[in-house]
């Protein structure tokens, strides 16, 4: 992966790309795998032009710099992919869980049984499942449910898997790693306190309560920043995908479906697309109730904002 950020900016030569592309195990089988990928970790890893086997770090770099990304996709797996009879042609190596706990099924349906001496690494933790992933073959278990996907684990070698674990259970164990993680969590609390009262402030700024209302202006927008921003709430608050302006809205808008309407109870059809329009209608309804605050109009201690404000409290 190639960060083009800075003013060193570096193309990679035809030869480059070679190198890379004849380094995998299609071109040469007698090399231990494990020895390929670290010669690579060591090749790119402390390089200020590559960044090595981190796609949402490669992201991160391209747009804050405003620079293109070429990213390069190393064909490690080959020989245990060509191995199972998997379509080769393909070379994202992300499979759902199979109908059996050794067996994995391929985007096109195809049930494959995991290589001899391959164990399956739940999720939780995301260290050592980060090092196995860099550290050769893996095969990379997600589960769609609803709109959702879930990672069921990795499968890899075994002996990768236990060399790994060792590896990070010893400096996890040192008192350098133990500062190095307060400093860590010290820093996360830092980013998430101020994240929350950013947020607070967008939904203040969206709400835009006249000044009549300006007392339940400010207690709704601590409901939602309070419900939305706790990290791992999985809320719109939490994504990075869309500007904070609009997580607030949306965020907003979802607050009060679940509380001053009664969506949670509904019997919605199963039909495609209903729940879909029940939504976007009582988003328009709250819409309307929040343009009445804007407008300064008496609004009496029946609205069902003032009530679940009133619970809230």
């Amino acid at each position: 992966m190639h960060d083009q950020a800075g003013g060193n900016t570096m193309r990679p030569s035809p030869n480059f790309l070679a190198l890379i592309l004849l380094s995998s195990p299609l071109h040469a089988h007698a090399q231990d795998r494990d020895a390929k990928v670290r010669n690579d970790r060591q090749a790119f890893g402390a390089s200020r032009d590559w960044i090595y086997n981190d796609l949402d770090e490669g992201l991160w770099a391209a747009k804050g710099s405003n620079k293109p990304l070429l990213v390069v996709f190393r064909r490690s797996d080959w020989q245990s992919i060509t191995e199972t009879g998997l379509n080769t042609d393909d070379t994202t190596w992300t499979f759902a869980p199979g109908p059996t706990p050794n067996t994995v099924r391929a985007s096109e349906g195809k049930i494959l049984t995991a290589p001899g001496g391959w164990i399956l690494l739940p999720p939780g933790d995301a260290g050592l499942t980060r090092r196995v992933k860099a550290a050769g073959d893996h095969w990379i278990v997600r589960e769609k449910v609803g709109r959702r996907m879930f990672s069921r684990g990795v499968w890899a070698a075994s002996a990768t898997i236990d060399r790994i674990r060792a590896e990070l259970e010893a400096e996890r164990s040192t008192e350098g790693y133990a500062k190095k993680q307060e400093a860590a969590a010290r820093r996360r609390g830092t980013a998430q306190a101020e994240y929350v009262e950013d947020f607070h402030g967008a939904v203040l700024a969206f709400l835009a309560f006249h000044s009549s209302h300006a007392e339940l202006a400010g207690r709704l927008a601590r409901a939602v920043a309070d419900h939305a921003t706790p990290v791992g709430s999985g809320t719109v608050a939490r994504t990075k995908r869309i500007p904070v302006e609009q997580r607030a809205e949306a965020a907003v808008v979802a607050w009060m479906r679940h509380q001053t309407t009664g969506y949670d109870g509904m019997t919605i059809p199963k039909a495609k697309g209903e729940r879909r329009e029940v939504r976007r209608m009582l988003a328009r309804r709250s819409q309307e109730l929040l343009q009445r605050y804007r407008h300064g109009e008496p609004i009496g201690d029946d609205c069902p904002l003032r009530r679940a404000l009133a619970v809230e409290d």
